[in-house]
C-alpha cells in the first residue's frame, strides 16, 4: 500500500497557475511520519480522469484527489468517479442539506434572502452528486463536502479548503499509520567525485539499515560552486542518524572531500 496523490485541472498543466498541492501534501504526510508513494497530474479530460482512477481504484493505495468537483462544464470528477467503479451518481442527501444550509448563509450575509428552488441554487446541488455509496468528507470553509470512495478521497481544488479536509481524512482514518516520528534528512555535499564511485558505499548502507533510503543528486558546478553530489540519507529520526555517521566515516575513509549541509 502506497500513498498517492491526484492533481487534476488544465489550469495547472498550462502553467496557468503553479501548483501548491504536492508540497503541502508531503509536508503533511512527513508531520505524522507518512510519505508519498506517486503523484500524477491530468487534465480536464473525463476519458484520462476515469481511466487513470480505474487504475489506482484497483490498487490497494491510499489516494488523494484535489480538483475537478465543483458544478461547472469543466468539473469531471465527480463523474469520472462513479464511471471508474462503474456506479451510479446519487444526490446525497446530507450534502444537499449542506449545500442548501450554506446557500440560505451566504443569502443572509449578502441581506438578500436565498431562493433554494431557483435554477441557480439548484444547479448548485451538483456539488452533492457523488457516486452511489459515497462518504461526506466535512469542508470546514464552506461546508461543501468532498467525498471518499474506498480508499480515496475527493477534494476541491482550492488549497484552503483542500488541505485541511486532506488531514481530516489522515487523522480520522489513519491515525493508526501515523508513527508521531517524522522522517528527517541528512546530507553532505560530495566534491569532484563520480556517482559510480560512490554506489557501492550506497547500496551497503541501504543493506545495512534497512528502512532508510540514501539519495545522490548531481550538480554540475555553477559560478557560485563546484561540482559535487548530494548525498543524504532519509527515514526515522533513529536509523537515519546511525546511517549518516556511517556515511561520514566511509567517506573519509574513502578520502572523498565533503562537508554537511
Amino acid at each position: 500500500m502506497a500513498i498517492g496523490l491526484i492533481i487534476i485541472g488544465d489550469e495547472i498543466l498550462s502553467g496557468k497557475r503553479v501548483d501548491q498541492h504536492f508540497p503541502k501534501v508531503v509536508q503533511l504526510l512527513a508531520a505524522r511520519g507518512l510519505q508519498l508513494g506517486w503523484a500524477e497530474y491530468l487534465s480536464d479530460d473525463p476519458a484520462r480522469i476515469t481511466a487513470t482512477l480505474k487504475r489506482t481504484f484497483a490498487s490497494e493505495d491510499i489516494v488523494f484527489c484535489c480538483g475537478g468537483i465543483g458544478a461547472t462544464p469543466d468539473d469531471h470528477t465527480r463523474q469520472a468517479a462513479a464511471d471508474a467503479l462503474g456506479l451510479p451518481l446519487r444526490l446525497h442527501l446530507e450534502g444537499k442539506a449542506n449545500i442548501q444550509r450554506r446557500i440560505l448563509e451566504m443569502g443572509v450575509e449578502s441581506g438578500h434572502p436565498a431562493d433554494l428552488e431557483s435554477a441557480e441554487n439548484l444547479h448548485r446541488l451538483k456539488m452533492a452528486e457523488f457516486a452511489e455509496g459515497a462518504a461526506l468528507i466535512p469542508n470546514p470553509y464552506n461546508n461543501i463536502a468532498g467525498f471518499a470512495l474506498a480508499s480515496h478521497y475527493f477534494v476541491p481544488g482550492f488549497p484552503v479548503m483542500a488541505w485541511p479536509m486532506i488531514e481530516w481524512v489522515l487523522d480520522t482514518h489513519y491515525a493508526h499509520l501515523c508513527n508521531g516520528a517524522p522522517h528527517v534528512e541528512q546530507a553532505v555535499l560530495v566534491f569532484e567525485a563520480a556517482e559510480s564511485a560512490l554506489t557501492p558505499l550506497m547500496e551497503a548502507i541501504e543493506a545495512q539499515f534497512p528502512g532508510v533510503k540514501i539519495f545522490s543528486l548531481p550538480h554540475v558546478g555553477d559560478a557560485k560552486t563546484r561540482r559535487h553530489i548530494e548525498l543524504g540519507v532519509k527515514g526515522e529520526p533513529g536509523p537515519t542518524a546511525a546511517a549518516f555517521a556511517v556515511l561520514c566515516l566511509e567517506l573519509e575513509r574513502m578520502q572523498v572531500e565533503y562537508t554537511e549541509i
